[in-house]
């Protein structure tokens, strides 16, 4: 198996990465400041779960297939930008505010983890560390590569499940506060969709620059 030295790094490095702001920091925020605690988590298990996906493509080599084939790499960044700026977007034209709505017309958990799942896989960041980083410690000496890829998956789904889940559990808190504030709920709302609007621009200037 991976040596104990190797699996610390390995662990700072995603956390690095992990607590950077970005796409998935992003939704999981808006979430829960717009469905509270439950949905929020629902969030974070959604890209948890996108997490998988992209450590199955790494071990059966489509990461190997996006790097030889740049363009691929760069319709990725595009697409991911375009579908966090129509959620951004969607926010900074809604009439309520965060944790005012009825609940009848709030999005399922189902459809929240699903829509988490496709933000994750929407990331550039997530596929840039797949590119250059996840390889590096893998190593077929070791034994199994599967079995090392789930190790290091863990390793992934701990660190995006305690700061994830923290940022969902601190905007859980933000919306009970906003919910007897209007004015401010909808400044909040405002403020998510500008932000995820401003990642999306910036996912969407790196691809440029690849071009």
């Amino acid at each position: 198996m991976i040596h104990y030295g190797q699996l610390g790094l390995f662990f700072a490095l995603v956390f690095g990465i992990v607590v950077l702001p970005g796409l998935d920091m992003a939704f999981v925020l808006g979430s829960s400041l717009a469905g509270g605690r439950r949905r929020g988590l629902a969030a974070v298990a959604g890209i948890i779960a996108g997490g998988i996906c992209h450590v199955v493509m790494t071990a059966m080599g489509i990461s190997v297939l996006l790097k030889l084939i740049p363009g691929a790499f760069n319709a990725l960044l595009f697409a991911g930008a375009l579908y966090i700026a129509w959620i951004g977007i969607s926010l900074m034209h809604s009439e309520a505010s965060f944790g005012l709505q009825p609940d009848a017309r709030q999005r399922s958990h189902a459809a929240t983890f699903r829509q988490g799942m496709l933000t994750s896989l929407l990331n550039p960041k997530a596929y840039l560390f797949m590119l250059a980083v996840f390889p590096q410690f893998l190593h077929p000496e070791n034994g199994c590569i599967w079995l090392q890829a789930a190790v290091l998956w863990l390793i992934i789904a701990i660190n995006q499940f305690c700061v994830y889940g923290g940022v969902a559990l601190m905007a859980d808190r933000a919306r009970r506060w906003l919910q007897g504030k209007p004015a401010a709920g909808a400044l909040a709302t405002r403020c998510v969709g500008g932000l995820l609007i401003a990642a999306a621009m910036l996912t969407g200037f790196e691809g440029w620059r690849r071009i």
